[in-house]
């Protein structure tokens, strides 16, 4: 491959955005806590029962039972999923039911569609769509080619708070109260940051 068909792909000045990296796992807290223990990273910010809208996978109206755990690790999020159902889902293509393992990578898509058309344009198909709110994300099943999924999350001030805020906590994090919830989020003083 060239450099002008990686730039047809992904131009230089977006190539390199990963910012998540994303993990399926069977239970939250006890993830959560061998991040901690294991690695240092912390504290994780518990979101329970997410409400998904317009919701699809591989095109069809779906639903799902799902959670997350959010932390930082230098540079990375670290998200940790939870789906507490067994529905078809992009999570359950790569990890059925108490199994666990690496999903995705995540970006923000300042252009959605863009991005969405550079992925369908190489022959990838959508595994899971929808929205948070009122943000647009997807899975994209770069599986066959990488073995894991790419999420592209439209851009959103109010997502790259909340991240940012998780991120402030973990710099200057003394070990204290690991596991927390997300409603603690949006109290971070400006001398934590």
């Amino acid at each position: 491959m060239n450099l002008s068909t990686v730039n047809k792909l992904l131009p230089r000045d977006r190539a390199n955005r990963f910012f998540q990296s994303a993990w399926v796992v069977n239970d939250l807290r006890q993830a959560a806590q061998r991040w901690v223990e294991t690695f240092g990273v912390g504290p994780f910010y518990i979101f329970e029962g997410l409400v998904l809208e317009d919701l699809k996978y591989r095109g069809a109206p779906a639903t799902m039972d799902f959670s997350a755990a959010l932390a930082q690790a230098g540079d990375q999020q670290i998200e940790l999923i939870r789906q507490g159902c067994d529905q078809p889902s992009a999570y359950r293509d790569l990890y059925p039911i108490n199994k666990e393992g690496f999903h995705h990578l995540a970006v923000f898509a300042e252009d959605y569609a863009r991005e969405l058309e550079v992925y369908r344009a190489q022959g990838f198909q959508i595994a899971t769509e929808g929205r948070l709110g009122t943000v647009r994300y997807c899975y994209v099943d770069t599986t066959p080619v990488v073995g894991f999924m790419i999420e592209i999350i439209e851009d959103n001030a109010a997502y790259r708070q909340v991240f940012a805020e998780v991120a402030a906590a973990a710099r200057n994090w003394d070990g204290e109260r690991p596991i927390r919830s997300h409603h603690e989020l949006g109290q971070l003083t400006e001398s934590a940051r």
